[in-house]
């Protein structure tokens, strides 16, 4: 899938739903720095979140999607999957979604990657993330996250649960 196909499947997600949300254009964000710099310059308040690809012991591969200053908490996503996973290298997990190093899009993966959502972002009053191309950044509110993933065709887990929702 293309960086603007991946960014289409985002944009018509959020028409499809119904949920509110806001969007930016700028300079492409593939760090940790550029994104930090960006949030103070454009007045940034929704909380950032972080989309690791995972792969497992079996070559399958999940999304961890959890805020951006949270660890791979290895032991519960083995609780969910069964395996332990590991980080995807950049390559493969270019390769499998399309997705650019820095800037992987939680909501317009191939429908076999199941999803794992860590409940602390229904916290959040709000969550950004970046819709596949890098330029761009997206802001809904946290609540409305079950409302989002409930429009995808991926399996989702909310870490700590053991029933797909």
């Amino acid at each position: 899938m293309t960086l603007q196909a991946l960014f289409d499947a985002c944009r018509q997600l959020f028409e499809r739903s119904a949920v509110p949300h806001q969007a930016w254009q700028h300079e492409p964000i593939l760090d940790y720095e550029t994104d930090a710099r960006l949030a103070r310059e454009l007045g940034w308040t929704a909380e950032p979140t972080k989309s690791l690809f995972l792969r497992c012991k079996d070559g399958s591969h999940a999304l961890l999607l959890t805020h951006r200053d949270s660890r791979l908490d290895t032991r519960r996503v083995k609780a969910v999957l069964g395996q332990r996973p590991s980080v995807c290298s950049d390559e493969e997990m270019s390769a499998v979604t399309g997705c650019l190093p820095g800037a992987v899009c939680p909501f317009a993966l191939p429908a076999r990657i199941p999803l794992l959502v860590d409940p602390a972002l229904l916290a959040c009053e709000e969550l950004m993330f970046t819709p596949g191309l890098p330029e761009w950044t997206f802001a809904f509110k946290g609540l409305h996250l079950p409302d989002l993933l409930a429009q995808l065709p991926n399996p989702v887990f909310w870490l700590g649960e053991e029933t797909s929702h």
